[in-house]
C-alpha cells in the first residue's frame, strides 16, 4: 500500500449522491434499517474515471495494476450495507449508509482484495466507539484497517524482501495485512519475481561501477538506474515493496 492524495469529487456525488443520501436518512429516522444502494450513482463512469486516475489504476490495497485484466471494484471504506468486526462474526445492519455516496469513503479495489478478503470487514480498536447512524460522529472511531488516502501506510507496514510485515508490531499494520490478504502467496510471489528482476539491474549497475572505463557497460547502468527509479514512483505496481527494499 501507498498513501493515495485524493482527488477531487465528482460531480455526480455532490449532486445525485447527495440526494440520495438525504433519502437514505431519512429512511433510517423513519425505522427503515434496510436500504437500496444504487451502483449507478456512486459507480458511475465519471467516478471510477477519478479513483482511476487518482490510484494510477492500482488497487488501493495490493498495489496491483487492475484494468488489464479486470475492471475493478468501487470499494466503500466503511461498508455500507452492514459490517463484522472479525470474519467469524455475524453481519451487523445497518452499515454506513449515509456515507455510500461520500467521495471521502469511495476507493477502487480488485476483486481480490475486496470480494475474497475484505467484504464487509471493518475492525475498530474500540468497537464500542463505532458510529450506529448518520446522528453519531464516526470521526471518534480508530479504524484497525487503514486507509491509503488518511493515513501513509509506509508508517505501519513495511517488506523483508516481498513479504509486508507491521512496523513495530503496529496493530493497524498487522490488521490490514491479515484482512486484505496482503501476504498471500500469489501476491508474495509476483512481487518476489519483481524484487529479483531489480536486484539483477542493482548488480549490473555496481558491476559498471566497478569497470567505469566500460563505457557501453555504464550506459547500461544509467538506464538500469532511471528504470530503477521509475520503479518507485506512485504510478509503478508494487512501489511500496520495491522502495522498502532498494533505498
Amino acid at each position: 500500500m501507498i498513501f493515495i492524495q485524493r482527488g477531487a469529487e465528482p460531480e455526480i456525488l455532490n449532486q445525485a449522491g447527495q440526494a440520495k443520501t438525504q433519502a437514505l436518512c431519512k429512511e433510517y429516522d423513519q425505522g427503515n434499517r434496510s436500504f437500496d444502494f444504487y451502483s449507478a450513482v456512486y459507480g458511475h463512469n465519471t467516478v471510477k474515471q477519478a479513483l482511476i486516475l487518482m490510484q494510477n489504476g492500482k488497487c488501493c490495497f495490493c498495489e496491483s495494476k487492475i484494468l488489464h485484466i479486470a475492471y475493478g471494484d468501487v470499494e466503500h471504506y466503511r461498508p455500507k450495507a452492514g459490517y463484522r468486526q472479525n470474519s467469524e462474526d455475524a453481519m451487523q445492519k445497518p452499515g454506513y449508509y449515509w456515507l455510500a455516496y461520500a467521495w471521502d469513503n469511495l476507493l477502487l479495489s480488485c476483486e481480490r482484495c475486496n470480494r475474497q478478503y475484505k467484504k464487509n470487514l471493518f475492525p475498530l480498536l474500540h468497537q464500542e466507539k463505532r458510529a450506529q447512524c448518520h446522528h453519531d460522529n464516526f470521526g471518534i472511531e480508530s479504524p484497525l484497517l487503514i486507509n491509503p488516502t488518511v493515513t501513509d501506510p509506509k508508517n505501519h507496514i513495511g517488506f523483508r524482501d516481498e513479504i509486508p510485515y507491521p512496523i513495530d508490531d503496529s496493530p493497524y499494520g498487522k490488521t490490514t495485512i491479515a484482512v486484505l490478504g496482503l501476504d498471500r502467496e500469489e501476491l508474495n510471489e509476483i512481487r518476489r519475481t519483481k524484487l529479483e528482476e531489480l536486484r539483477s539491474l542493482v548488480d549490473l549497475i555496481k558491476l559498471a561501477e566497478a569497470m567505469p572505463n566500460q563505457e557501453e557497460l555504464m550506459q547500461l547502468a544509467e538506464n538500469a538506474k532511471q528504470f530503477l527509479l521509475k520503479t518507485m514512483l506512485p504510478q509503478a505496481e508494487y512501489s511500496a515493496m520495491v522502495a522498502a527494499n532498494l533505498l
